[in-house]
């Protein structure tokens, strides 16, 4: 009997959906980092609520720059989000494509939301970090590979156009996720709050109105992308 062999076209197809998957499953992954105690003792809660206030500051200062990045990547999203056209030069050749392309290479990372840093964070603050961390990996690297993509299409070989052409919906999906995920931080924000005390415990370290401010910010209203992404890998 004749031994079936694999194209090499197809193993090497199916590669970037496999590396892709594994590397946004790591990125997701890092929004539970930090540690979790559960123990509620008067010295936990305060160091907790001291980190939550931290964190706070940070998602604060990161404000400017990511809303700068969602205000282009909102002016681009309607080029990409039912897939790239025929024609990628209308992408390519858009400004609001390298707009976005640039704001999101100018995000980023907090120093106390450094990978090192945040899992020295107590309580739901970690959390947060995690969150806000995925949403640079993933826009920033979305972007920057969707131009990698688009360039192969337009000026490589039909073999690398073709595979790039199977796989920029890796890349935009990609830039929907890190949106998504920037838009459960208020949410998850509103809920540490609360369970860790709310005004009352935190005083003037974190006020009420801060935490709605940062609530808005970092919201669905403010940081999803519409329509939803409408792209399968391999279309």
């Amino acid at each position: 009997m004749a031994r079936r062999t694999r194209s090499p076209g197809r193993t090497r197809a199916r590669a970037p959906a496999i590396v892709c998957g594994v590397a946004l499953a790591v990125a997701f992954a890092l929004a539970g980092c930090g540690s979790t105690s559960r123990q509620s003792t008067p010295a936990a809660l305060k160091l907790q609520r001291e980190d939550l206030a931290a964190a706070s500051r940070a998602l604060k200062q990161a404000a400017g720059p990511a809303a700068r990045e969602v205000a282009a990547t909102r002016a681009a999203w309607p080029l990409i989000a039912n897939g790239l056209p025929a024609d990628t030069s209308s992408v390519s050749d858009a400004t609001a494509f390298g707009q976005a392309t640039l704001a999101a290479a100018r995000l980023r990372m907090p120093v106390l939301f450094g990978e090192a840093q945040a899992r020295s964070l107590a309580g739901p603050a970690g959390q947060l970090a995690g969150l806000f961390r995925s949403y640079v990996l993933l826009s920033s690297r979305g972007w920057k590979l969707l131009g990698a993509q688009i360039a192969q299409i337009e000026s490589g070989s039909h073999a690398a156009a073709r595979f790039a052409s199977e796989n920029a919906p890796l890349y935009i999906a990609s830039i929907y996720d890190g949106h998504f995920t920037l838009a459960q931080i208020g949410k998850k924000l509103l809920a540490a709050y609360d369970k860790l005390g709310g005004a009352t415990a935190f005083g003037a370290a974190l006020t009420q109105r801060e935490v709605d401010a940062l609530a808005q910010t970092y919201s669905e209203d403010s940081d999803r992308l519409r329509p939803h992404v409408a792209v399968r890998i391999g279309s």
